[in-house]
C-alpha cells in the first residue's frame, strides 16, 4: 500500500474499372478489419483487478491514521489523505480516486458542500463517495444521500466492513469506467464500419473512370423507379447521351485524352441536374444516361439542351469532328408513364431511337420521342 498526504507526497495518477477494382477490395478489407475490431472490443475482458485509490478527506489526523492502519495490510489499495477542505477538490482531481471517504464536519467547507462539488465536476462526478459521520441519524443520512453520497459510515467503522465497502464501491466504479471505454471503442468501430461500408457501396455503384453511377446501378435504379411510376402513374423520362465522333477523337489525341474528355463530360452532365431524384450514369463506352423521374417531356427538352450547350461550351478541341472544332454530344430523350404491360426496357429503347435520329440528322443536337 502506498500512502501520501497533501503537502508531502501525492500518489501517481492512474491513467489508464481498373480504379474501381483497385479500391473495392481495399474498402472491403477495411470493413472486415473494423468489424473484427468491434467484436474484439466486446469480447476482450478488462483487467481482473485494478489498484484501488482511496482518498480520505478529514481534518482529524487520528482518523487518518486509523484508516491508514486499517488499509495497510490490504493488497492493491493505495491511500491518500487530505486534511484541508479547501484543498479537497484539487486533491480529488489530481489523485483520481476510485472511492472518496468524506468527513461531514470540517472547518471552512462542510462535507455536504464538498459532496455536491464532486458531483458537479466532470472528471470525478461518478467517483463513489462514502460519507463519514460521528452520528447515526436518519436526517443526516438523508441529507448526505440527497447531496450525492453513495454510502454512509459512522466513524470509526470496523476494519473488515470498511475494506469491504471500499472494495465494493471501487470495483463498481472501475467496472463503470471499463464499460464506458468499451462502448466508446464499440461506437468508434461502428462508425468506422459504417464509413467503410458506405465507401464500398459507393465504389460498387460507381463507374471507375467518371465517378458517375455505373450500368449495374443504373439498371437497379431504373427498375425501382419504373415500379414506383407504375404504382403512382407518374411520368418518367430518360436521356441517352453519346459523344460525337469519339473514335476519331481517340485516334487523333489518344485514349488517355479520350478518358479525360469522358470525365469532363460526366462532371458537366451531373452539374446540370438539379433534383435529388435525378440520376446520371455511364451507360457504356462514350454513352451516358440520365434518369428523370416525374419529369414531363417539355422539362426533358430544356435540361437536354442545357447539357448539350454546356458540353459544347467546354471548348475541348476536336480537329477531326464533323460538327465543328470542339467536342460535342448528341442526346435522345423519351418520356412514358410506366405500366405493368410494358417492360422497363421500352423506355431505354425509345430514348435510344431518339438518339439514333439525332446522330443521323447531323449530331450535336437534341431529339426527343415524337420529334
Amino acid at each position: 500500500m502506498r500512502v501520501s498526504e497533501t503537502g508531502t507526497k501525492m500518489a501517481n495518477d492512474q491513467t489508464g474499372s481498373p480504379d474501381q477494382r483497385a479500391h473495392a477490395p481495399a474498402a472491403q478489407d477495411g470493413a472486415d478489419a473494423t468489424l473484427e475490431a468491434a467484436r474484439a472490443a466486446l469480447q476482450t475482458p478488462g483487467p481482473v483487478e485494478q489498484p484501488v485509490m482511496v482518498l480520505l478527506v478529514d481534518d482529524q489526523a487520528i482518523v487518518a491514521e486509523a484508516v491508514r492502519q486499517a488499509l495497510a495490510a490490504e493488497d492493491g489499495i493505495d491511500f491518500h489523505y487530505c486534511a484541508r477542505a479547501d484543498e479537497a477538490m484539487k486533491a480529488a482531481v489530481h489523485t483520481r480516486p476510485t472511492v472518496i471517504l468524506q468527513d461531514l464536519v470540517m472547518p471552512g467547507i462542510d462535507g455536504l458542500t464538498l459532496v455536491k462539488a464532486y458531483r458537479s465536476t466532470p472528471s470525478i462526478r461518478d467517483v463513489p463517495i462514502i460519507v463519514l459521520s460521528t452520528k447515526e441519524e436518519p436526517v443526516i443520512k438523508s441529507a448526505a444521500f440527497a447531496a450525492g453520497a453513495n454510502d454512509y459510515l459512522v466513524k470509526l467503522p470496523d476494519r473488515i466492513e470498511l475494506v469491504a465497502r471500499i472494495r465494493y464501491h471501487s470495483r463498481s466504479y472501475i467496472n463503470l469506467l471499463q464499460r464506458d471505454e468499451a462502448y466508446r471503442a464499440l461506437r468508434q468501430s461502428q462508425q468506422q464500419l459504417l464509413e467503410a461500408n458506405l465507401e464500398l457501396r459507393r465504389l460498387t455503384h460507381s463507374d471507375g473512370l467518371t465517378g458517375l453511377s455505373n450500368r449495374r446501378y443504373l439498371d437497379e435504379y431504373l427498375s425501382a423507379e419504373w415500379r414506383r411510376g407504375t404504382r403512382d402513374k407518374a411520368e418518367m423520362s430518360l436521356l441517352m447521351i453519346d459523344v460525337d465522333n469519339f473514335k476519331l477523337y481517340n485516334d487523333t489525341y489518344g485514349h488517355v485524352a479520350g478518358d479525360e474528355v469522358l470525365k469532363r463530360i460526366a462532371a458537366t452532365v451531373e452539374a446540370c441536374l438539379g433534383r435529388p431524384g435525378d440520376l446520371a450514369a455511364r451507360f457504356g463506352g462514350e454513352e451516358f444516361a440520365v434518369v428523370l423521374p416525374g419529369t414531363r417531356l417539355e422539362g426533358v427538352r430544356t435540361l437536354a439542351e442545357k447539357i448539350r450547350s454546356e458540353v459544347e461550351a467546354l471548348q475541348v478541341p476536336h480537329a477531326n469532328s464533323s460538327t465543328g472544332q470542339y467536342v460535342t454530344i448528341s442526346i435522345g430523350g423519351a418520356s412514358v408513364i410506366p405500366s405493368v404491360d410494358s417492360p422497363m426496357t421500352s423506355l431505354i429503347e425509345a430514348a435510344d431511337l431518339a438518339l439514333y435520329k439525332a446522330k443521323r440528322d447531323g449530331k450535336n443536337q437534341v431529339t426527343l420521342t415524337g420529334d
